[in-house]
């Protein structure tokens, strides 16, 4: 840890150690563990087999080698020189105060260094205790989801792991709240997913041959002392790569390659930018494998609703999470866990991809009326230009917004900052879902009012970069009993 110095009286040195403005509780391997029960909507939706499985300030751990100061290795606060008696602070904000100044007089002088954001000693102390609250409340015993709902809506910390502990235990109600029952659960489903993936997602000739060899090692057994010509192998209908038949796993096979080109096609476009994803690296090939592995194994157990394209982005920040948590045990287990709670996140919003429903009240017709009416009752004004001055109906901007849950509107970081207070929503993701895309609509609300219908359909299609923090709040504050918001940052 470096250490920083502040001189503050003339030949008077203060020390400041960085490490007691934090205290970190360490949490033990046995929080990852649990159990998924979807809710009655969702065991409509999925088949009976599927049983329980069914951005801010950037925190690094410092259990990766990085420092979480706003400070750089190596670097020293400058020497401050006193305007004369009574120039030391005398109490903690004037302290604070002072550093605050201090790195901001810095960050104005080499702003390619410290980027255009200014970060605040306030700024790092506030995430630093939100770091110690969360690690205390995931280390109790009966985990308390209010409290952890709280944390989590303001922003969870990207190192630790501790954002895949809140999204895959709790948030998204992978596992009970007491923390004794996590191994076991965990494990289970764990176990179940390999058995799912052994049934559906072996190629038949792998099945023939395991079924081969189970024949032949019980012949051998069974005329161990008869000699004679080698019998004719039988193979059933059921077995031949040419049957038709509904039952021959061949059938079956050859009516999901399909699906498996079209999910291969789109992993390859998932976040092409990020190398986590893309590119022929060992790392890359194996993360796109595990995630075709949970797209196609949706896919066959719900043949109504089957793949959609998209529901790669939607998997893959999951994924990208519980993937990079640092608990080895964990990660190597990243492919289980997300698929779990990939059926758990859609079973939310299941009936938006099947378009036999799209006219039901759960459907994604119903749900763009919703968000239609939630604008209306927070900006008329704007609501009126977009419905009849420029014609522009919520389906031509907002099908996407809703159905893949904001994931190819913004970079996967801010996403995550987004998913932390929608899956944190007490009302549930499609509640709070609505009031971000209706705060989106009230960010842009100037330029909507002087664009016409192809510069306001551009604007939304492409949606710009936004402060995440200002548009999450604005979200928050929206009211349906209300005809106007408040939009100042």
């Amino acid at each position: 840890m470096n250490h920083f110095f502040l001189l503050v009286e003339p030949l008077q040195t203060k020390f400041i150690n960085p490490s007691r403005l934090s205290h970190r509780h360490s949490l033990s391997a046995t929080m990852f563990e649990g159990k998924l029960n979807l809710p009655e909507k969702a065991c409509r939706a999925f088949p009976d087999r599927l049983g329980s499985l069914a951005a801010g300030f950037d925190i690094k751990d410092n259990r990766s080698g990085k420092s979480d100061s706003a400070f750089e290795s190596g670097e020293e606060l400058e020497i401050l020189k006193p305007n004369g008696p009574g120039s030391a602070p005398e109490s903690e904000d004037d302290y604070v105060e002072m550093m605050e100044e201090h790195f901001e007089s810095r960050v104005r002088r080499n702003p390619k260094k410290y980027g255009s954001r200014l970060v605040s000693v306030k700024e790092v102390i506030a995430a630093d205790d939100k770091r110690s609250d969360l690690e205390y409340e995931l280390s109790q015993k009966e985990i308390n989801l209010e409290k952890l709902q709280r944390i989590a809506d303001t922003g969870l910390p990207d190192g630790g792991g501790l954002r895949a502990t809140a999204w895959k235990q709790l948030l998204l109600g992978y596992l009970p709240s007491c923390r004794d029952l996590w191994e076991k659960e965990l494990t289970e489903n764990r176990q179940k997913y390999l058995k799912l993936k052994e049934e559906l997602l072996l190629r038949p000739s792998e099945i023939t041959r395991i079924k081969d060899e189970v024949s032949n090692y019980n012949d051998q057994n069974a005329d161990n002392d008869v000699d004679g010509p080698l019998r004719r192998q039988e193979i059933s209908q059921e077995d031949h790569p040419l049957s038709s038949g509904k039952a021959s796993v061949w059938h079956q096979y050859f009516q999901h390659i399909e699906i498996a080109e079209q999910i291969d096609r789109d992993l390859q476009r998932t976040h092409p930018d990020m190398k986590f994803f893309s590119g022929d690296a060992a790392f890359s090939r194996k993360n796109r494998e595990a995630m075709r592995n949970i797209l196609l194994l949706f896919a066959k157990l719900n043949p109504v609703i089957r793949y959609v394209q998209g529901m790669n982005e939607v998997l893959a920040p999951m994924y990208y999470v519980f993937s990079t948590d640092p608990d080895e045990q964990n990660a190597e287990n990243a492919e289980a866990d997300s698929f779990s709670c990939f059926v758990r996140l859609l079973s939310d919003s299941v009936d938006h991809f099947c378009q036999q429903l799209d006219n039901s009240s759960g459907g994604i017709l119903s749900t763009l009326s919703h968000l239609a009416e939630l604008l209306k009752a927070n900006d008329e004004e704007l609501w009126r230009h977009l419905e009849y001055t420029n014609e522009i109906k919520p389906q031509f901007y907002a099908f996407r917004w809703i159905t893949l849950l904001l994931t190819q509107e913004f970079n996967l970081q801010p996403i995550l900052r987004i998913w932390d207070t929608l899956l944190s929503n007490p009302f549930g993701i499609q509640h709070m879902l609505l009031r971000v895309c209706c705060a989106m609509l009230l960010c842009m609300k100037n330029r909507l009012l002087s664009g016409d219908f192809v510069a306001n359909l551009q604007l939304l299609q492409h949606y710009p970069d936004v402060n995440i923090e200002h548009l999450l709040q604005v979200a928050r504050d929206l009211s349906p009993d209300t005809s106007s918001c408040s939009l100042s940052p």
